[in-house]
């Protein structure tokens, strides 16, 4: 067959990883695209940066029209991040006869509907494995390898920053913001890493997980959100101490026909496959109704483990197995094939933790705020406090932490409201999720 000519638009770290897989390994690739791949044009901003990557003479150029022009590049790897020019380029790229790769997962979150059926209009098709998990081949797990099911359940550590964050205070028993300066100069998070700890990467994956999974489309900014970026070392101890692993959970599940989305550190009892993922790595848990219960584990970003999605995406375009599953499949629709859950509906045990004066009727008043609220006190955990006298004893301020028994998001936010009227209370307060 004839060679299949290629560009890449964003030769950032996964970019130039693609590159290098692309010529480096030349004879694998056309043994399982059945031809060779050329890598035709690769899109930079700065020609003059080094990338420690030798490219053919004329591959490298910093002028995107050149690879829209060009009638002969069939596929465009397209890896720019952000939504803005990437969406207006991939449009061009698409109206200009090409397929596309991508690993954008916030343009999809954004504009997946809007691409995906430009795309079809124009008899195009997109590939974005690489968009969620990195190496894990997620994408076509859900939308071909279970497509016998329908997924009931996603439960999912999706960010990977997060996760080796939290796997280093736990370990090493440090705070959140010593972790995040050595994640840093490792390379685990980005100078801002504000989209990985405050739990959007996450959000984004799952809404394009859910959209697979599910066949609804949901907005970004209608299911409760939480990040790591505010928790207390103390908290990773407590619940340490209780039996469990925090972790940044990503969970989207069928509840009675609704549903459940939420993106929050949660607490996951101690020698359970998910309080066992470490480091950078991510893991998913689908739930099928005829297959049951199935596992994912594997590199959730980087370099290489994301060129390797990449790279597959595009043999599977060479192939035409990729055209064909997008032709054939209505995988992203604009539908709401099933209604969001209210959050204040949505059920869980939780984790709480208060600041509280060390003196009599602190606890009765904290439980019987709890109960009239419907929340039952499954046990409660206080260190106990050092004798003290006089005015340092009615100061004195100890952490009490509560865990529930199963109730509303409502319920929670209800009490929370009286709570506010304790004078009990000193300092804010600290409410997680625990996973079953």
């Amino acid at each position: 067959m004839s060679v299949l000519p290629v560009a890449i638009v964003g030769l950032g770290t996964v970019g130039t990883g693609v590159a290098k897989v692309l010529l480096t390994q030349p004879e694998r690739i056309a043994r399982r695209a059945g031809r060779p791949i050329e890598l035709r044009r690769a899109v930079v901003r700065d020609l003059n940066k080094h990338r420690g990557l030798e490219l053919p003479d004329g591959v490298l150029t910093d002028d995107v029209q050149k690879v829209i022009d060009d009638k002969e590049i069939r596929v465009a790897i397209q890896l720019m991040g952000g939504i803005h020019p990437a969406r207006e380029v991939m449009l061009a790229l698409l109206e200009s006869g090409k397929d596309v790769v991508t690993a954008n997962k916030a343009l999809l979150c954004e504009h997946g509907v809007e691409l995906f059926a430009r795309a079809r209009e124009l008899g195009r098709s997109i590939a974005f494995e690489a968009a969620v998990a990195g190496g894990i081949p997620i994408i076509a797990t859900v939308a071909q390898c279970l497509s016998a099911n329908q997924i009931t359940s996603i439960s999912a550590i999706l960010n990977g920053t997060s996760n080796f964050i939290l796997t280093e205070m736990i370990n090493n028993q440090q705070p959140y913001d010593e972790v995040l300066r050595r994640a840093q100069e490792l390379g685990y998070a980005e100078a801002d890493p504000t989209m990985d700890v405050d739990g959007t990467d996450a959000a984004q994956k799952l809404v394009l997980l859910t959209q697979l999974a599910y066949g609804s489309k949901v907005e970004l900014s209608s299911f409760p959100r939480q990040g790591i970026d505010t928790l207390e070392l103390a908290d990773v101890k407590y619940a340490a101490e209780l039996g469990y692993t925090v972790k940044l959970l990503a969970v989207s599940q069928l509840v009675d026909g609704r549903l459940e989305m939420h993106v929050s550190p949660t607490l996951v009892r101690h020698q359970t496959p998910l309080s066992e993922v470490q480091g950078p790595f991510n893991a998913i848990k689908l739930v099928g109704d005829v297959v049951g219960e199935t596992w994912y584990f594997g590199r959730g970003a980087g370099q290489m483990p994301t060129a390797s999605a990449v790279v597959a995406d595009l043999i599977d375009m060479a192939v035409g197995r990729a055209q064909l599953t997008f032709s054939r499949l209505e995988l992203w629709q604009s539908e709401q094939r099933f209604p969001l859950q209210p959050p204040e509906l949505s059920t869980s045990r939780y984790y709480l933790r208060f600041n509280v004066e060390d003196r009599p009727h602190v606890l009765a008043d904290i439980a019987d705020t709890l109960g009239r609220n419907q929340i039952s006190i499954a046990s409660v955990m206080q260190h106990e406090a050092p004798e003290l006298e006089g005015r340092a004893a009615a100061e004195s301020v100890v952490p009490l932490v509560i865990m529930t028994h199963r109730t509303t998001a409502g319920n929670l936010q209800a009490a929370e409201a009286e709570l506010d009227r304790l004078t009990s209370l000193r300092g804010s307060r600290v409410r997680m999720r625990v996973a079953d």
